[in-house]
């Protein structure tokens, strides 16, 4: 057991060129994941949260064997680009046929993910720690490199669900009403499915499986419980999202836990929050709606001699 005392907090921003790329990554990863994450949660594809990461960290096991020679074909060269290739093949696949269909392939794709990057783990005793940080999320720095070519992704990914909103809003939980106003259903849909991909295996390669997962689900939970609006909700978790990934690095950093559990953690505690606060968020949404429509009661009563 290590008995370690915790460390002051000014000893993390003492530190900060050291640690500044991990703990960005955090909150880009889960201002990233937090917004995709609530078409996830209304979607009702929690499940597609936890089976995803499965497969982007098969990706990245497949690609570490390659690299280690024990037999796997060469052009899977890069641990990020096996990492978007099963993903991106797996949310193609889960994107189509009816909903009973749909969830037994998750759960095909979350067995075979799961079971596949514990096998390749034997075989790749030299890189067993990067699968272990693939799985739970134990892993501490991220390199400038990764960090790089990151958060331009991130950003893009942002951008364009920003842009196209109203749309993806509408295939993703509406698509009958979005078809019958003429959408692209189809292409918004795979535009949705494919961001979710990249951002899956694109997280899942920095923070580990279980800290996208959290990320992914708990903040859109909590944001849902007290937004007023789709809108809202998507902005809130996206906050919420970026400061569970930042203040969870920071609390494993403090109090000497994981990484990865520290994030998911922390996201449960705004989860907690939010559960709390939200009867209260209520009456006074409730109070304000009420004190707006006695204002323009009032308004409409000292207007009434004009009109007459």
């Amino acid at each position: 057991m290590d008995d370690a005392p915790d460390l002051p907090r000014s000893a993390f921003f003492a530190g900060w060129d050291l640690f500044r790329e991990s703990a960005l990554s955090g909150a880009i990863a889960g201002a990233m994941l937090g917004w995709l994450g609530v078409f996830v949660v209304l979607g009702r594809m929690v499940f597609l949260a936890a089976a995803l990461p499965q497969a982007a960290g098969l990706g990245v096991a497949l690609a570490l064997a390659a690299q280690a020679g024990v037999g796997l074909p060469a052009w899977v060269p890069a641990p990020i680009l096996g990492s978007v290739t099963l993903t991106g093949l797996s949310a193609l696949l889960l994107a189509r046929g009816r909903q009973a269909m749909r969830d037994g392939r998750l759960g095909l794709v979350f067995a075979v993910g799961a079971a596949g990057t514990l096998a390749l783990g034997t075989r790749i005793a030299e890189d067993v720690h990067e699968i272990d940080d693939l799985l739970f999320g134990s892993g501490v720095a991220v390199i400038p490199e990764e960090f790089r070519a990151f958060w331009p992704t991130a950003a893009a990914i942002l951008a364009l669900h920003a842009w196209w909103m109203r749309g993806l809003s509408a295939a993703a939980l509406d698509p009958e009403a979005a078809r019958v106003r003429g959408m692209p259903v189809g292409l918004l849909r795979f535009v949705l499915f494919g961001t979710l991909a990249i951002a899956v295996s694109a997280g899942t390669r920095l923070l580990g499986a279980l800290p996208v997962f959290a990320l992914t689900v708990l903040p859109p939970m909590a944001a849902l419980r007290v937004a007023a609006s789709v809108p809202q909700a998507i902005a809130l978790s996206a906050a919420l999202g970026a400061f569970a990934g930042f203040a969870g690095y920071v609390a494993a950093f403090l109090y000497r836990l994981p990484v990865g559990p520290s994030q998911a953690l922390v996201a449960a505690a705004v989860l907690g929050v939010a559960a709390l606060a939200a009867p209260a968020v209520s009456r006074l949404r409730a109070a304000a709606l009420a004190c707006a429509l006695l204002s323009a009661g009032a308004v409409l009563v000292a207007a009434a001699p004009a009109i007459a």
